[in-house]
């Protein structure tokens, strides 16, 4: 199938965003429920928000496979499972999982971690983004930006009709601060340049303007759908280990701005570190660095929360209180 270009996934993805389900317009609307059955959750978030037009398109999902670690380390097999069959069952032509890992080598990881048996099983394609031909990267120079030769950018993900992406919630503790939806999209972009090797990452994880830089490439796509399970996570330490707490929670939107900052607010509920409960949720860095690029919500009323039960509307109400504060 033929792919479309950036700008009509930007289109699409606002589209989206506009037309969903029970929000309002002029919303940015999350979908939030309280559950422990990760399918449930996505099913009835899908529901809620509206489901994107998937039949006969190529669907591309980003999970977060940085490390071999257990959940909410690395993305659960369950979500990403669930996330397929529910691809599948719209009627998509083909789905594809991509990643490229941080934390050790990425073929290696997606075999510990069950990937490439979970594709076998369900009929859908898994990438290394790492082994990459020169040819499948398109160079990125992010005009304005803090990247000073910008970044290579996966032409598969440029080419895809939709693209998914799954995080987990957690903070970070090697200057990101907080790794969701937003910092998810680092693993998207090269590490070496196959051309002269040049080591993006390292540019990136020296800056001072590194959680600036997480939010520029973010430019790069839109997403259809993110899917963020928080049915656990870390308020301290990550990306790879930390405190954990159990918030049982799903986040489903299409803003990445209003998911992170949904995450962070649940985060500073269950005792988040000083690093992420510091001032408004909207200063943190990536949010506000994002939300100045234009690629999502700029202030806390612009996010709503949607839930289909009271148990869900009553976590809802204290993330709003959370987010206003």
């Amino acid at each position: 199938m033929g792919g479309v270009s950036r700008r009509t996934l930007l289109k699409a993805g606002v589209a989206m965003a506009m037309t969903a389900g029970t929000a309002r317009a002029s919303s940015s609307p999350v979908f939030l429920v309280r559950t422990t059955d990760r399918a449930d959750g996505i099913r009835r978030g899908l529901t809620a928000l509206g489901i994107p037009a998937i039949r006969g398109k190529q669907v591309v999902i980003k999970p977060n496979f940085n490390s071999a670690d257990e959940f909410p380390a690395s993305t659960h097999l369950e979500t990403l499972e669930a996330i397929v069959r529910q691809c599948q069952a719209g009627g998509a032509s083909a789905v594809v999982v991509a990643d490229r890992s941080g934390m050790g080598d990425t073929r290696g990881i997606m075999e510990r971690k069950g990937v490439f048996s979970l594709a076998g099983r369900l009929g859908f394609r898994a990438v290394v983004l790492d082994e990459t031909p020169a040819e499948g990267w398109a160079d990125e120079r992010l005009t304005g930006g803090h990247w000073s030769r910008g970044v290579l950018f996966p032409r598969l993900f440029q080419e895809a009709d939709l693209l998914v992406q799954t995080c987990c919630l957690k903070t970070h503790r090697y200057g990101g601060h907080f790794t969701m939806s937003l910092k998810n999209s680092v693993g998207m972009v090269a590490k070496y340049s196959p051309r002269d090797n040049y080591n993006y990452m390292g540019e990136l994880h020296g800056s001072s303007y590194q959680r600036q830089m997480i939010a520029e490439i973010n430019q790069l796509y839109r997403p259809a759908m993110i899917v963020l399970d928080g049915l656990a996570g870390f308020t301290d330490g990550g990306p790879e280990s930390g405190t954990l707490v159990k918030p049982q929670v799903m986040l489903l939107g299409t803003d990445r701005v209003a998911v992170d900052a949904v995450g962070v607010a649940i985060l500073r509920m269950h005792g988040g570190n000083a690093t992420i409960s510091r001032g408004r949720v909207f200063d943190q860095e990536q949010i506000a660095r994002a939300a100045r690029l234009g690629l999502g919500a700029t202030r806390p009323d612009q996010i709503e929360l949607v839930t289909d039960d009271p148990e869900s509307r009553k976590v809802a109400d204290r993330v709003q209180d959370m987010l206003r504060g």
